[in-house]
């Protein structure tokens, strides 16, 4: 099973009392944060869980799927996830 935005909400909404529409609403300004800091070119590091990073990425050489021809990818910046050594282990049991 997939764990969703909405299994995420019920989740916040049974463990802290809150009402769903309060989950919701909190569960939406994490993203936000994450998403503004890493735009800014910062790391979001989160103790026990990982860290997200933004990766600059060089100009590459690439293909065209549909007609097979050589092109030129523009450089780009990319998201990169590390995970905590304590998830890894317990993703590893």
């Amino acid at each position: 099973m997939t764990l969703t935005k909405s299994h995420l909400i019920d989740a916040i909404t049974e463990h802290n009392g809150f009402i769903r529409k309060k989950s919701s609403e909190t569960f939406a300004t994490i993203p936000k944060i994450i998403k503004s800091t890493l735009a800014s070119g910062e790391e979001v590091l989160i103790s026990g869980f990982g860290r997200f990073s933004v990766k600059e990425k060089r100009e590459r050489i690439g293909r065209n799927p549909a007609t097979g021809e050589d092109m030129v990818l523009a450089p780009r910046r990319g998201v990169k996830f590390k995970c905590s050594g304590t998830l890894r282990d317990k993703i590893n049991g």
